[in-house]
């Protein structure tokens, strides 16, 4: 399997990435962004731009992958809703269209979060947001759209997030989340299981759009030869 990762530099990236690295079954990782992983590995290659609005001069090489797996995000905190839109909305779009052209038989993974409003209209703005890159997503014609939702995501094997406020505190406050994760039914994710879920789902995609905190969970904890096979993911999406 080849993967396109979006956002490999943040925390919920760089976990993605580690298990992408780790697994024997992908064949090359394409990692895109604005500064370099930092990481060395010989199946892992780099496209570093710093204007991702305009790939156009790079989009050749982002043709023939499998799955993409996109964490590029921002936080929406001291942010109005035309910023918070122009960084998720219009630049998730931005990039996701050309993919979808040149690559119709790849399964397309987007990181949302839990509270995401699908009808666009409620009254947090960041739910909102999400909902319409979600919505826009999933009209287009890639072979399938998968959004995880997940809430809490507690990093495994050094990840950090890249938004001061958010480092400082996981580190404060990791612990009692560590306390709590049994208790809490899959709301409390690891970067480790958030990987493995999208490689799981990347495979042969998923009977359903949406995964929730739970299903993410369960998804992460299965072994390959218990995932469905493609004709079977087919078969359940079209209702026969």
């Amino acid at each position: 399997m080849r993967v396109l990762l979006f956002g490999a530099t943040g925390m919920v990236g760089q976990g993605v990435l580690r298990e992408c690295l780790a697994d024997q079954h992908v064949s090359q990782v394409l990692a895109v962004g604005r500064r370099s992983t930092g990481v060395r590995h010989e199946r892992l290659s780099e496209l570093i731009h710093s204007d991702l609005f305009a790939l156009d001069s790079s989009v050749a090489e982002l043709a023939g992958f499998d799955a993409c797996f996109f964490c590029l995000g921002v936080s929406s905190a001291g942010m109005n809703e035309e910023r918070y839109n122009r960084l998720t909305y219009e630049l998730t779009l931005a990039l996701a269209r050309p993919l979808a052209k040149m690559n119709p038989d790849m399964i397309f993974i987007y990181i949302s979060g839990v509270g995401t409003d699908g009808s666009e209209q409620g009254s947090s703005m960041w739910a909102r947001v999400k909902g319409r890159t979600e919505n826009a997503l999933s009209q287009l014609p890639f072979r399938s759209v998968h959004l995880f939702r997940p809430a809490a995501i507690l990093p495994m094997h050094g990840e950090r997030s890249s938004t001061p406020a958010l480092h400082y505190l996981y580190q404060l406050t990791g612990w009692l989340f560590r306390s709590l994760r049994p208790f809490t039914k899959g709301y409390i994710l690891t970067t480790e299981e958030v990987g493995r879920a999208m490689l799981n789902v990347g495979r042969n995609g998923w009977p359903t759009p949406v995964l929730e905190p739970p299903d993410i969970r369960n998804v992460a904890s299965l072994h390959p030869s218990h995932l469905i096979s493609k004709s079977e993911t087919e078969r359940l999406r079209s209702g026969m």
